[in-house]
């Protein structure tokens, strides 16, 4: 993940990096957001849920850290 600098906009800070990267990061912070639903998830990307499996997958042979879905509780 990269770090923020607040002296700069979100784009001026994504100016240069990989878009492969800038992707793994949106999809690992959305992911985070959502609570770990992919489901969620991959309609705020705008994505098909089989590419973002695929792309989790990927980035957990990486050996990146991908928030897990939330159990509900038991009452």
């Amino acid at each position: 993940m990269h770090e923020l600098d607040p002296e700069q906009t979100i784009m001026e800070q994504l100016v240069g990096l990989p878009v492969a990267d800038v992707e793994r990061d949106l999809i690992l912070a959305t992911l985070r957001e959502t609570g770990g639903n992919r489901t969620h998830a991959a309609n705020l990307l705008g994505i098909a849920i089989r590419t973002l499996r695929n792309k989790i997958n990927s980035y957990t042979a990486a050996g990146y850290e991908v928030p897990e879905a939330l159990q509900p509780s038991a009452q």
